[in-house]
């Protein structure tokens, strides 16, 4: 891509004037020029597999180019991609690996081979290239132009972590000229590109924000920087622009731009030992013997790391090629074990969490040092994994990566432990000669007493002057026990500092008595404990507020189930029906704090029918306990009206929904005639009623009816069923059947499974389902059962 200006002529016919002419001339001499570079890349190619074909098969250039024709026509391609495929099967380079991975991924035939002729274009062109400018040309024309690209930039890093623009393609002069060294330390699209090995895939650069080469004409289009890297070095940044945003390739599109950068890695590694204008640099890196003298100048451990490669050519691991004078193993093996190893030999735990591995790969790939301060070395030592913590400095120098560790010393780590321990627990030791009078306090013990380092330190004899005077007794019985009975003491006292702070401290004491058994030194330790003083009071108030409100829940609980079995004990005599077996189980909730408002009623009424319910308010506690009654009583008195069931609960959601605190509630409710064994029942928001008759189970049809003080008028839908000898009717509440981890519909499945399993008894049917009952919520139960004889 061409950014001059073409040239027009002045007049309507631009051919006809000179101006013209000149113009269309160039362009002409610019296109004769690319074709017969390009034609000259196509027969380099074409000569390389003749002569692959030589040595193959043995035969002269004449009959191998008339070998290759043949094969040609046959294979229905063009002698190019003939040629490239020979070569490809011969190489069984990266080149040839992408190209087979794009042909399996291709599966439309035509065009199949145009990847692999553009990729061994670009190589030739870049190998035949005098210089990186003349590889940018080549990627561009051969490679990226058919891919949509528009621009391609190649940076080479340098020692000091700068970029420059070794080359370019498709930016013009000025632009690549104002880019011609990017410092350290700017973030760009090329140097972001250098943070993974997969590179950076950017949609728009618009989007990003980031300053770039071309930044103003391709500004909303994608880029990719990949880094260049060979043999485990990143040599600079494959950079290319497109003028549309970027979408996200097929995997064989990024292989192809990763095995570009390869090969614009190959071209860096020459470009690196000369100036942009080609005068060679002068040999500045040192080599390894160089690096082995500046390591054994050093006060600290040190091993000097040479790369090893596998037969790829890529970094597998680094041979510890020296080990200075003060190396100090962290498993404590002399230098002769470690020097000449690899080091994930000499430290497999390397590749480990410590990460230590990867940081010199990247070191060794980018050359930006890397230091850690504290940073933990496991050694392995006859399966023992030896640790050890110590602060790294890993730099490369030319080809050899330097590796620097200072192993924290342990009597020091120790005391770094114990200043950070006492400064934690506010605690401040001293040591007091008494022959001498020198007196030694640590910084925490200054801080305590509110004084400056520089200030005296207060003797022992002198502490009832710093202390409130209630305390005198105390520290006057501490004093005693270590002066005088030389014994080791303690006491807590309050300390009033000279800033008027008042600290609540605790000091702890032992005498120190020399061959003769005098006492002559006397060390101890200060501890502020006003934090834990005030604490145990806060907590003492604590103890006596929650005494006495675990007082008031158990005496309100107790209360509530005296209440609550009053009005339903949980077993009750039999109700005497003739021709009925009637039965009721109440079971309360198994956690005190779960009281709650399930009731039931089972009684006959005057009319001779026998009125059967249960209900359940929503809540716990006193109040639902004390809605339940007033809802149950409600119920039995309007019962005695004889009206329906319908109407009943449609004068008890009246009731309900006037209570004080609007009170909820859902109830079933049925009027028994033992004279034709019917039943008419209604349901307020209730699981219905469920019929056994023989040997099968199933709830009654669900008839509307809205639960219980939710609105201040509503009305029930009544439902009639028809009882024979033996059916049995169960009314129960959802504290039967209710689990967390499954639905009502779940739940019901196995209570029916459970009720088809009729016992001789109806109390032993209700005992069974109780028993039986998988409910997990810990709520209250009613169940009331009839039984048709």
């Amino acid at each position: 891509m061409d950014d001059q200006p073409a040239l027009h002529g002045s007049d309507s016919d631009g051919q006809s004037s000179p101006v013209g002419r000149l113009a269309a001339t160039v362009e002409r001499l610019r296109r004769e020029v690319r074709a017969a570079q390009a034609e000259a890349d196509g027969r380099a190619l074409i000569e390389l597999a003749k002569g692959i074909l030589v040595e193959r098969l043995g035969c002269g250039p004449a009959q191998a180019s008339r070998q290759l024709a043949e094969l040609t026509a046959q294979a229905g391609v063009t002698p190019l991609e003939f040629a490239v495929e020979v070569i490809n099967q011969a190489s069984r380079d990266r080149v040839s690996e992408v190209t087979s991975a794009f042909l399996a991924a291709t599966a439309d035939p035509p065009g199949r081979h145009s990847s692999a002729v553009r990729l061994r274009t670009a190589e030739s062109g870049v190998l035949a290239a005098q210089d990186t400018q003349a590889v940018a040309d080549s990627l561009l024309e051969h490679a990226l132009t058919p891919l949509g690209a528009e621009a391609v930039a190649i940076w080479a890093l340098g020692a000091d972590g700068s970029l420059a623009l070794a080359g370019s393609a498709g930016f013009s002069t000025a632009e690549a000229g104002r880019w011609r060294h990017v410092p350290p330390g700017v973030t760009t699209v090329a140097r972001r590109g250098l943070a993974e090995r997969t590179g950076q895939w950017i949609r728009s650069l618009s989007d990003t924000g980031l300053p770039s080469i071309g930044q103003h004409h391709h500004c909303d289009g994608g880029r990719v920087a990949v880094p260049a890297e060979t043999g485990g070095r990143i040599h600079g940044v494959l950079e290319i622009a497109w003028a549309a945003p970027l979408e996200p390739p097929p995997p064989q599109i990024v292989r192809q731009i990763e095995a570009l950068a390869e090969l614009c890695a190959h071209t860096l590694e020459t470009y690196a030992l000369h100036h942009p204008d080609g005068a060679p640099l002068p040999h500045v890196l040192p080599d390894v013997s160089e690096l082995m003298d500046l390591a054994d100048g050093l006060h600290d451990p040190a091993l000097v790391l040479v790369p090893h490669l596998d037969a790829d050519g890529h970094l597998v691991d680094f041979r510890i090629h020296h080990v200075n004078s003060r190396f100090l193993d962290p498993a404590g093996r002399p230098r002769g074990v470690v020097s000449g190893a690899l080091l994930l030999e000499a430290y497999p735990m390397a590749a480990g969490h410590s990460e230590l591995f990867e940081r010199m790969e990247r070191v060794y790939a980018t050359g930006e040092p890397f230091r850690a301060h504290r940073m933990r070395l496991t050694a392995l030592v006859d399966d023992v994994p030896l640790a050890a913590v110590a602060d790294i400095n890993i730099s490369r120098h030319g080809g050899s990566v330097l590796l620097i560790w200072r192993i924290e010393d342990e009597t020091a780590r120790l005391a770094s432990l114990l200043q950070h321990a006492q400064r934690l627990g506010r605690i401040g030791g001293f040591e007091e000669n008494l022959l001498t009078g020198e007196i030694t306090w640590n910084g925490q013990l200054y801080h305590l007493y509110g004084k400056q380092v520089s200030d005296t330190a207060v003797p022992l004899e002198e502490l009832p002057a710093h202390a409130h005077p209630d305390d005198a007794v105390a520290i006057g019985r501490f004093l005693r026990t270590l002066l005088h009975q030389r014994r080791p003491a303690s006491t807590a006292f309050r300390l009033q500092r000279p800033d008027g702070v008042t600290r609540h401290i605790r000091v702890v004491a032992e005498p120190v008595l020399d061959s003769a058994g005098q006492l002559y030194v006397v060390r101890g330790a200060y501890q502020d404990i006003s934090a834990h003083h005030w604490t145990e009071v806060a907590l003492a108030a604590t103890r006596d507020q929650l005494a006495h409100s675990e007082q008031q829940a158990s005496e309100r609980n107790r209360l509530t189930l005296q209440l609550q079995h009053a009005i339903m004990p949980p077993t009750r005599a039999p109700l005497e029906v003739p021709g009925l077996d009637v039965a009721v189980r109440y079971r309360p909730a198994e956690t005190q704090h779960l009281v709650g408002g399930d009731w039931y009623d089972a009684v006959v009424l005057p009319s001779r029918l026998v009125l059967l319910c249960v209900g359940d308010v929503a809540g716990h506690g006193i109040e639902a306990a004390t809605s339940m009654v007033v809802l149950r009583n409600a119920l039995r008195g309007l019962a005695v009206t004889g009206a329906g069931p319908g109407q009943l609960l449609s004068w008890l959601n009246m009731v309900a929904h006037h209570l004080t605190g609007a009170v909820t509630a859902t109830a079933v409710c049925g009027l028994y005639d033992p004279e034709n064994n019917t039943l008419r029942w209604a349901r307020a928001g209730h699981l219905p009623p469920v019929l056994v008759r023989g040997s099968d189970a199933a709830p009654l049809p669900l008839v509307k009816g809205l639960l219980l003080g939710a609105v201040p008028e509503a009305t029930y839908e009544e439902h009639e069923v028809q009882l024979a000898v033996d059916d049995t009717l169960l009314m129960y509440t959802d504290g039967l059947i209710e689990r967390r981890d499954r639905s009502v519909e779940e739940s019901l499945a196995q209570f029916l499974a459970v009720a088809r399993a009729v016992p001789p008894t109806l109390d032993q049917q209700l005992d069974r389902l109780l028993t039986h009952s998988r409910s997990d919520t810990d709520d209250d139960t009613c169940i009331v059962g009839i039984r048709v004889a």
